[in-house]
């Protein structure tokens, strides 16, 4: 029997926009990524990574999760038999991993961390008749730990080497589980396998989000670390669709939704394969825009022409401006906030270089941006801007503030990847 399958990634719910939420957005993609299960008649649902912005998703980003799986897991009379969900690196495996049990009764398969045996990710589908009709190597996210040993004076070289071979020794012993398991069956049913990770040659976007996955390594893996077994690959933490080394069956889908201005003009995917036997079919099926989102560059006259198109044709895009100009920054932005007026056009971003690149005057001739810590970088800002004495005290703390967050927040990062 035919087995239709869709693939999704990198919902990435619960991630703001330059602090502002995108609830309506993910509850908007949510709706229709059901309703498109229910009308294309999709038996199984893989989401390779990255479900969550962050590993403690606030309570509103929770609910939209649960009901989401509520309505096509558990409603009589939705065409979805079995939902599949493996971790990403943005992830935190306790966190999806907590109520497994629960869900794999509802046949919602939830893989947040490795548990040492390879034979707990590769997970056997039956119909609605109980005979086997798919074999899912539900592998979640690699973390260092998982796939390599630190051995003492070991080169970068080294390190990035066994990262490799990790993954692709773990990919060769869930491959032979699988086709061990396909031919005890007797079934000549597909094997898909799942991911979330970056292959060489991959294409990324200005500011999509995507974050090196083990430091110094980003493009570990090639092609060759998928044995043929794998009917079809289902990958995710690319946002952008494509291909991996242009084969049909190894694919990223993308995020469904924009993640920053870098992705606006992108047309976002999910993918639909239909198995006849262990032939697969894609279908790439567009999803719709829910925020617009548009990125202004100019003087403040090509600036205000290009935000009165918008309100012309009644746009509510949230808006990136990158000023190219030499007026001062708070004239640009009365200017901003004045075009939008009235109107339901939002201002997210105002990119303006001019005080940073006044600041870099007052540099020696030989001195570059690079050279220069950040804290030096602020204060030349500040003198640029004319700052007033008597605040540049508060305004520098603030500043060594964020920097402490920014520093710590990678610390953290850093920590999750290791453990």
């Amino acid at each position: 029997m035919p087995l239709r399958i869709l693939h999704t990634s990198d919902w990435h719910l619960g991630r703001s926009l330059f602090g502002r939420s995108r609830l309506h957005e993910f509850e908007a993609f949510l709706d229709w990524l059901a309703g498109t299960v229910e009308s294309r008649g999709i038996e199984l649902l893989v989401v390779a990574g990255d479900i969550f912005d962050t590993t403690t998703p606030g309570n509103a980003t929770q609910k939209l999760y649960y009901q989401f799986l509520n309505r096509i897991a558990l409603t009589p009379g939705s065409p979805c038999r079995h939902v599949v969900i493996t971790s990403g690196n943005h992830d935190s495996p306790t966190f999806l991993d907590a109520p497994k049990e629960l869900l794999r009764a509802f046949d919602v398969h939830v893989l947040g961390a490795t548990t040492g045996d390879p034979a707990d990710e590769v997970r056997l589908l039956r119909d609605r008749q109980g005979s086997p009709e798919a074999i899912v190597c539900a592998v979640p996210f690699l973390r260092d730990r998982d796939i390599r040993t630190v051995e003492p004076g070991e080169s970068l070289e080294d390190k990035i080497r066994k990262l490799s071979d990790g993954v692709s020794l773990h990919y060769a012993e869930v491959a032979r589980i699988a086709a061990e398991r396909r031919r005890s069956l007797g079934a000549d049913i597909p094997v898909i396998a799942m991911g979330h990770l970056f292959t060489a040659g991959c294409v990324t976007v200005e500011e999509d989000g995507v974050r090196e996955i083990y430091a110094g390594a980003l493009s570990i893996v090639c092609s060759t670390a998928f044995p043929p077994v794998f009917d079809y690959v289902a990958l995710g933490h690319m946002h952008v669709p494509q291909r991996v080394d242009k084969t049909e069956h190894m694919r990223y889908c993308g995020s469904p939704i924009p993640m920053g201005f870098g992705e606006a003009k992108q047309q976002k995917l999910v993918l639909q394969v239909d198995f006849e036997g262990r032939e697969p079919t894609v279908t790439e099926i567009e999803v719709p825009c829910f925020q617009p989102l548009e990125r202004l560059a100019g003087s403040l006259d090509e600036l205000s022409a290009a935000i009165a198109a918008l309100r012309s044709a009644g746009s509510n895009a949230w808006l990136e401006i990158d000023y190219r100009g030499d007026e001062a920054p708070a004239t640009v932005q009365e200017a901003m906030e004045q075009a939008v007026a009235g109107s339901l056009l939002e201002i997210r971003r105002i990119r303006n270089n001019r005080p940073l690149q006044q600041a870099l005057r007052h540099s020696a001739a030989n001195e570059t941006l690079q050279q220069l810590d950040p804290e030096a970088v602020f204060n030349r800002c500040l003198e640029a801007y004319g700052t007033d004495e008597s605040l540049r005290p508060a305004l520098v703390e603030s500043y060594r503030e964020v920097l402490r967050s920014i520093r710590e927040e990678d610390v953290m990062a850093e920590k999750e990847g290791k453990s």
